[in-house]
């Protein structure tokens, strides 16, 4: 039931645990763990009947109202003590998770700073019930989890990374390493709510990078993730080197050369070490930069705002102004949202929109990819596009160019 995480193997432990490990045991550096793999979740679903009820929301309840087996939380407990009882990270593996057709990014529960049996079974429970959530069934295009489906549950040591980011390695041999980092934890730039620097290591190694201000920073307090003001001095200053990201590009190579084929990498540095926290194919490549910068960009239209290209194609529609989940009962289809950020709760709305501008995030971000993968076009990291842009007006989205102009602009 509780499998070593160097042990991990996708056919008991979802593809997320089996990539990490096949990556320790090729001696790349992955924090240590273990897995609850999917006979916990099943054991622990084995009467609720799922398969039979086409109420999601119910599905999620049923397993959130039962209380974890005592016999797995003494097993937990135990592995937390094998790794000295440390903060932990929790993460879920589901089966149709972190594959070559469907990344799920972000769609399943993740939990950082966890500490002790108790609060790691209850991360544990939740991640077994975000397989019924709404977001995660949306991404799915399905009412419940065909037969088959099972949630297995990372548990890792936590970093208290100084930097994190995500790295996308080449389709091809020669080709160009996507880079994104900023500082503090890895969820502010895989949620979208910072721009991150954005670098590009080509096969030569020369690195083009562009600085980004990075306004704010998530980080570890005890138990709680907190998000703090980054100094000003710090903002626009690179949160890694050229000479750091080359290295980057250099380990994205050996992992893609072990999980065979181009690898969506997210890494972390912690005490000057770096470590790879996650490998999962690339399901949708970003698209290539402008031939300019995006603020001047020579083929952008007159008085059009610009950011970074997302997602490939063009579309004109109704800008719709979305702040939270407040307003996500106003949306339409067709659609183009614009809001200050889109995390993968927000799925829902990606799957009815026609195009999506944010205010921050960068292009390796979980929207982006699902932006990608269901072929909408996106330009990220426009600065005040929710009080430039208003509801109700026609507007156009470059994904190519960075673009968005309004009809009246």
């Amino acid at each position: 039931m509780i499998i070593p995480l160097t042990e991990a193997v996708s056919d008991t432990c979802g593809g997320k645990a089996g990539a990490l490990g096949a990556l320790l045991r090729a001696g790349l550096p992955v924090p240590d763990g273990f897995v609850l793999s999917y006979a916990a979740y099943l054991a622990a679903v084995r009467d609720l009947d799922l398969g039979v009820s086409d109420d999601p929301d119910a599905m999620r309840q049923a397993i959130e109202a039962r209380p974890v087996h005592a016999s797995v939380i003494d097993a937990l407990g135990r592995a937390l003590d094998g790794l000295g009882d440390p903060p932990v990270a929790v993460r879920s593996s589901a089966s149709n998770e972190d594959t070559g057709h469907a990344s799920a990014a972000g769609q399943h529960e993740s939990f950082l700073a966890v500490r002790g049996a108790g609060q790691v079974a209850d991360a544990v429970r939740t991640c077994w019930a975000s397989l019924f959530s709404p977001r995660a069934i949306d991404y799915r295009r399905d009412d419940r989890p065909p037969d088959g489906l099972a949630m297995a549950v990372i548990v890792q040591r936590h970093l208290d990374a100084e930097v994190s980011g995500v790295m996308f390695t080449p389709a091809h041999a020669h080709g160009t390493t996507e880079i994104e980092a900023s500082w503090g934890l890895g969820p502010s730039i895989v949620g979208g709510t910072v721009t991150p620097d954005a670098y590009r290591v080509a096969g030569d190694g020369s690195v083009t990078r562009t600085i980004a201000d990075k306004r704010t920073r998530l980080d570890r307090h005890g138990t709680r993730l907190v998000v703090r003001d980054v100094p000003a001095p710090a903002r626009d200053r690179p949160a890694i080197d050229d000479a750091t990201a080359a290295r980057l590009a250099g380990l994205g190579g050996q992992i893609a050369a072990v999980l065979g084929g181009p690898q969506d990498v997210e890494w972390a540095i912690a005490g000057g070490r770096t470590w790879v926290l996650q490998a999962r194919p690339v399901t949708a490549a970003p698209p290539p930069p402008p031939p300019s910068p995006p603020s001047v960009a020579s083929d952008a239209p007159s008085g059009a705002l610009t950011g970074t290209p997302g997602s490939r194609g063009s579309v004109t529609g109704t800008a719709r102004i979305v702040r939270g989940p407040g307003d996500f009962a106003r949306v339409r289809p067709g659609d183009i949202l614009v809001c200050p950020f889109t995390d993968p709760a927000w799925t829902p709305l990606l799957r009815i929109a026609a195009g999506v501008v944010t205010e921050t995030g960068g292009v390796l971000s979980h929207a982006a990819i699902v932006a990608r993968e269901l072929g909408i076009p996106a330009v990220l990291g426009v600065p005040d596009a929710t009080s430039r842009l208003h509801d109700d007006t026609v507007i156009t989205v470059d994904g190519a160019t960075g673009a968005v102009t309004a009809t009246d602009a």
